[in-house]
């Protein structure tokens, strides 16, 4: 399992929910099953675990368990599987969002710059549009705005515009091809400092991918389901690797809803459905980063249903 995927803040994220021996888990990113195994460690013979995974290399990882349920699925589609399970209350949830270990270091998926790939990037290579899709078919605008929305990047409509003027003449088939393209625009702005190149040039690829899966989309509708179906005093433990992602968990935890607006009662008390667990945000330790630099980036938000 660890080959697959290390995974981040194990200890604090099982911890976060706060796992009762009968209760009714999910792990929305079940990946090399590493916090699902810790769940199962924490859960007692009557206690059900439901774990999701729609990428196809993770069943290798299932684990031999009866109190375990895979789900080969996209978590967008939460509320539906446990309606079909007849689940119609979980007491905690759990999601370590990004991608794992095992996706940036296949070098066939296109997730990673570090390899000359077909730029693929969909976690189901089942189906949908493949990242050449997006670059080869998106008009200059669409491309600008998911440069610039999910990838934050300064030079999104000089970057638009390459693209749409090299695939006139040869279509972007591989992350070589997106690279050599991108890469004279964005060392520009980096005046020649390599480590704020490879920054950006993370960036661009998480953008694209973000796109090609519909990251925020499923996040959002993950986590309004997990709000419907937790039960009072059920844990919602979360971990994000970027400020998109971050935010949106940040506001549903505090506000109730993805925008985090705010709703008050006549007495000006913010009526929400959480209560945080912890005010401020875990990271991992400095020995967790140094044996896992996928996780400098971590953030873990905890927060319980009222």
């Amino acid at each position: 399992m660890d080959s697959y995927h290390v995974p981040v803040l194990l200890k604090e994220s099982v911890d976060g929910l706060n796992v009762q021996p009968d209760g009714i888990y999910v792990d929305v990113t079940f990946g090399g099953g590493g916090h699902s195994s810790e769940i199962l460690r924490r859960l007692g013979s009557n206690g059900r675990l439901f774990s999701f995974d729609q990428d196809a290399d993770a069943e290798q990882n299932i684990i031999g368990d009866e109190r375990l349920t895979f789900v080969r699925s996209n978590f967008r589609y939460l509320k539906n599987w446990m309606r079909y399970y007849g689940v119609d209350h979980i007491d905690g949830l759990l999601a370590d969002l990004g991608v794992s270990s095992h996706h940036f270091d296949d070098a066939t998926r296109g997730f990673s710059f570090r390899f000359d790939a077909p730029l693929d990037m969909r976690m189901n290579k089942r189906a949908g549009q493949t990242a050449a899709d997006v670059l080869n078919s998106y008009g200059e605008q669409q491309l600008a705005d998911v440069f610039y929305l999910f990838g934050e990047l300064k030079p999104a409509r000089r970057l638009a515009s390459a693209v749409v003027k090299a695939r006139a003449s040869q279509p972007l088939l591989t992350t070589g091809d997106l690279m050599s393209l991108a890469e004279p625009l964005l060392s520009h702005g980096n005046r020649g400092d390599d480590r704020s190149l490879k920054k950006d040039m993370a960036k661009l690829f998480q953008a694209l991918r973000i796109e090609v899966n519909h990251e925020m989309d499923a996040l959002r509708e993950m986590l309004l389901a997990a709000t419907s179906l937790l039960c009072e005093g059920g844990r919602l433990s979360v971990i994000t690797y970027h400020s998109l992602e971050d935010r949106i968990v940040k506001n549903v935890m505090k506000a109730g809803n993805v925008e985090g607006r705010l709703e008050q009662d006549f007495f000006g008390r913010v009526n929400s459905p959480f209560v945080l667990v912890n005010n401020k945000v875990i990271t991992p330790d400095t020995d967790e980063q140094e044996r896992n630099p996928r996780s400098r980036s971590a953030k873990l938000r905890v927060a319980e249903k009222v």
